[in-house]
């Protein structure tokens, strides 16, 4: 059993295993969250994350600027020692100075650094994926065409799994929300790997993606997640979060740590 499934994750004749629900009839595949997570890890090449808002910008924007990033579990106690262990600076509160979760704080981050990066969503499901088998690739709206290529690369015709992060009803905790950022971003990863074979799922998020393509800024300043952070005052990283195609970094986990994966050949 896949060391990713979460042990509540349980269903009647062990159904977690059945094909259907592992879409393992379609070489790119859609699904949401950990529960998504641990339904398609086990037997893809490649796991893409997805999470908008605001983990996959921030990473993008550090590792554009040549930093790694050590992703880790959210309101984990041992994050600070994660942290040092890795010879890492801890990102700090959203709010607070210095670098933290929002990516308009990391446009000034050096070449070189790591940066520990908890978040609810999209770290602490790197974190869960680093578990597994799978390739383990980060992307979003601003780095898709990137993100794809690698894994098309890493995937070697293999099964990808594209999971869309969503949010949490009760911001940090509770029931997850499915996302139209994490939607879109997620469309726009599955569109550059549209060589067929696509499952529903995956289908489903291409055709949103597309549809919204040309007023893409617009939707996710629009969203429930973008309008959150525009009221909170984060209007910048909603701005950086819904460029299209702006860079070439294609974050991937080698040990444990998010790095170009553009650059390891």
């Amino acid at each position: 059993m896949d060391s990713t499934r979460p042990p509540w994750m349980i269903f009647d004749g062990d159904m977690a295993d059945a094909r259907v629900f592992r879409q393992a009839d379609h070489r790119i595949r859609l699904d949401w969250g950990p529960a998504g997570l641990a339904a398609l890890a086990e037997d893809c090449a490649v796991v893409v994350v997805v999470d908008v808002l605001s983990f996959s910008t921030a990473v993008d924007v550090a590792i554009g600027r040549g930093a790694r990033v050590l992703p880790l579990p959210w309101r984990d106690d041992r994050a600070a020692e994660a942290a040092t262990r890795a010879g890492a600076v801890l990102a700090g509160p959203r709010r607070g100075a210095g670098w933290s979760l929002s990516p308009a704080s990391l446009r000034d981050i050096p070449a070189g650094q790591l940066l520990a990066l908890p978040s609810p969503n999209g770290a602490t499901l790197c974190a869960t994926a680093a578990a597994g088998q799978a390739a383990v690739l980060v992307g979003g709206l601003r780095n898709a065409g990137a993100t794809a290529r690698r894994a098309l690369t890493l995937a070697a015709g293999g099964p990808i799994a594209v999971i869309a992060a969503g949010e949490r009803w009760g911001v940090n905790e509770g029931p997850l929300r499915p996302a139209v950022e994490d939607l879109l971003g997620a469309g726009a990863v599955i569109a550059g790997l549209a060589t067929g074979g696509l499952s529903p799922e995956a289908e489903l998020a291409e055709a949103s993606f597309q549809g919204c393509r040309v007023r893409i800024a617009e939707v996710i300043a629009g969203c429930v997640s973008g309008r959150e952070l525009r009221d909170e005052g984060f209007a910048a990283d909603v701005e950086l979060a819904s460029l299209l195609d702006v860079s070439r970094a294609a974050p991937q986990l080698a040990d444990g740590i998010l790095v170009d994966g553009a650059r390891l050949g």
